[in-house]
């Protein structure tokens, strides 16, 4: 089997025409050239030079084969290159997801700019999913960095939450709303027992609606239940059309549509926390996303 090495060589002398200037260029004593090209025409059965006084010229086996030599080592480097810029998370893509709740817009927006702006090679895919679904596909593989809202009830193995920032809480109305109307300054959650909420937790979930529902238990009551409920972005289309009220995120603010009224929660404990979820020893790829989220420090590469 032929080596890199040899091809390498072989091209050499080929392109400078000459072993001693070859030798020179590759750093090596000529003999050890010379004896690693009757190596390769060994193996090949055929010789590739011959040997003149003046200086060696390709034979037909050797104009056939240099062509292809040169190009196998062209290949070689990139594959190699290739090989460094993913293992270092310079090229790629990164697979991304968000709950519904976790909008793409304001400090994640500006995270993802400025993490794709350091890192031109890479391209980034982005799904939403729920935050269980999410800690699913990256326990599984399937995902790369996922962005939920705590708590999670239920953690995966290899798979690490880290808290990224907190957001304050509003009380989210619809058109018309009593609350809205009379233009309270503040909500105190405790003045919402008898209102419909149309988010309530599921048993074996986390996340904003178990967050809520926790906030409610502490004024003494649990959130009733609106005819029409969900705990995805459509929240927001069923509160605008009147089905009952929610505890959203302040960042949900800038995917609401027009009509619905936020409004400040008197309590000043109101608050839920975004975290990025990734499996235990990150890619590069991954690892230089994290940094850009967390404010670590990360080199920038072009």
């Amino acid at each position: 089997m032929l080596s890199t090495r040899q091809l390498r060589y072989f091209v050499e002398i080929a392109e400078t025409g000459s072993f001693s200037a070859a030798a020179e260029r590759l750093f090596i004593a000529q003999s050890a050239l010379s004896r690693q090209i009757k190596e390769m025409e060994a193996q090949l059965n055929t010789p590739l030079f011959e040997r003149t006084a003046r200086q060696p010229r390709l034979t037909a086996a050797g104009e056939a084969f240099y062509p292809r030599a040169r190009s196998l080592l062209t290949e070689l480097t990139k594959a190699s290159e290739l090989a460094t810029h993913v293992g270092t998370g310079q090229l790629g893509t990164l697979r991304l997801s968000h709950s519904s709740t976790v909008p793409m817009s304001g400090r994640l927006l500006d995270a993802i700019s400025d993490y794709l702006g350091r890192h031109p090679g890479v391209s980034m895919d982005i799904a939403k999913l729920s935050s269980e679904a999410q800690l699913d596909a990256l326990a599984e593989g399937r995902l790369d960095v996922g962005l939920l809202r705590l708590p999670v009830l239920r953690q995966r193995a290899g798979v690490q939450v880290v808290p990224l920032y907190r957001e304050r809480l509003l009380l989210a109305v619809p058109p018309g709303h009593r609350l809205a109307v009379d233009k309270y300054p503040a909500i105190d959650l405790a003045h919402l027992k008898d209102e419909a909420f149309i988010s309530i937790p599921h048993p074996q979930r986390g996340g904003l609606s178990y967050l809520s529902a926790e906030l409610c238990m502490r004024q003494g009551f649990f959130p009733k239940a609106a005819r029409v409920m969900s705990r995805k972005t459509t929240q927001l289309q069923l509160i605008q059309a009147g089905f009952g009220v929610a505890l959203l995120p302040e960042s949900m603010q800038d995917i609401a549509p027009p009509g619905i009224h936020f409004l400040a929660l008197a309590d000043t404990d109101c608050h839920s926390t975004v975290a990025l979820a990734h499996r235990q020893g990150p890619t590069a790829l991954v690892q230089h996303f994290i940094n850009v989220c967390t404010g670590a420090p990360t080199a920038d590469l072009c």
